[in-house]
């Protein structure tokens, strides 16, 4: 117990940053949950430019543990990677800095894991704010997949936990540059295609904020493109039929996204379907041409 509340002593949470301001918003949420984690890692790109040391100790006196985990390299991958590193125990659990956690987030995760502990764990993203997204994960039915899915597959990045375990039989999260903004994806590819069930879950929820103005989405839009190209790309180069063919079908709804947004006068429809007309291609070159040794 602290502070009268619960602490999940065998799962803690890792949470990616370049040091947004948003970031302590978010784990005020954490904090303000019905179960505390073990602790939280921050893994920070920002070079130390925001004020931690009094986040963590607002935090700590609310209860909450919070690792602030230095990583000097850029990417996602690479500060989860770091950030996982750090962590102790059974489970570990990933939300991103502008996801706001429900009170129940990590009371449903630990349900979830220790019931079935070889699995991944995944569930709902909802959009908060005025900001449109055509990405957010907001089903109300249980799903489990235990083998790739030829659309996509049910893992949410910026709401998922898994055990060391499963982590270590899996393999760090791919690093590469042209996964840069797909690295969830990708890494829950090589989960099912190693025999790792991925659930999602429902219960398990968190909240996107939003921050991004329209600029900022259509950049956005462009590095999902060519890094979900980059992805198709790297495992073409090894053979894989199967990923070719989600690629074509994929290709075909974004075309489809494409003039429904045209159609419709959609234009946050219009633009997220061109960005992956528009960039496939410079993104599966890219990840067929990586080294080698970067497989």
């Amino acid at each position: 117990m602290s502070f009268g509340k619960p602490v999940a002593d065998d799962l803690s949470v890792v949470i990616p940053t370049v040091g947004r301001p948003i970031l302590l918003e978010s784990l005020r949420r954490i904090a303000a949950g019905d179960v505390l984690p073990k602790v939280v890692v921050v893994a920070d790109q920002s070079g130390g430019s925001y004020p931690y040391e009094q986040w963590v100790e607002e935090l700590g006196v609310k209860g909450l543990t919070v690792d602030i985990a230095d990583d000097p390299g850029t990417g996602r991958s690479s500060a989860l990677n770091r950030g996982l590193a750090r962590v102790t125990g059974r489970f570990a659990g990933i939300t991103d800095d502008d996801c706001f956690a429900e009170p129940t987030w990590i009371a449903a995760l630990t349900a979830r894991l220790r019931a079935e502990p070889d699995a991944i764990v995944s569930g709902r993203v909802e959009s908060v704010g005025e900001e449109p997204n055509v990405d957010t994960a907001t089903s109300g039915a249980e799903r489990r997949a235990t083998r790739p899915s030829l659309t996509f597959d049910p893992l949410a990045g910026g709401n998922v936990a898994f055990s060391l375990d499963t982590y270590r039989r899996v393999g760090p999260f791919d690093e590469h540059p042209s996964l840069r903004a797909a690295e969830d994806g990708d890494w829950a590819y090589r989960a099912l295609r190693r025999g790792v069930q991925i659930v999602y879950a429902p219960e398990v929820a968190v909240a996107h904020a939003s921050w991004r103005d329209e600029d900022e989405r259509r950049d956005r839009y462009r590095a999902y493109a060519l890094s979900q190209a980059g992805f198709y790309g790297k495992h073409i180069r090894r053979g894989d039929v199967f990923i070719a063919l989600r690629a074509g079908v994929n290709t075909a709804r974004a075309a489809r996204r494409w003039v429904r947004g045209v159609v419709g006068r959609d234009p946050e429809m219009r633009a997220h379907g061109s960005a992956f007309m528009r960039y496939l291609i410079p993104g599966v070159l890219a990840g067929l041409g990586r080294s080698p040794r970067d497989a």
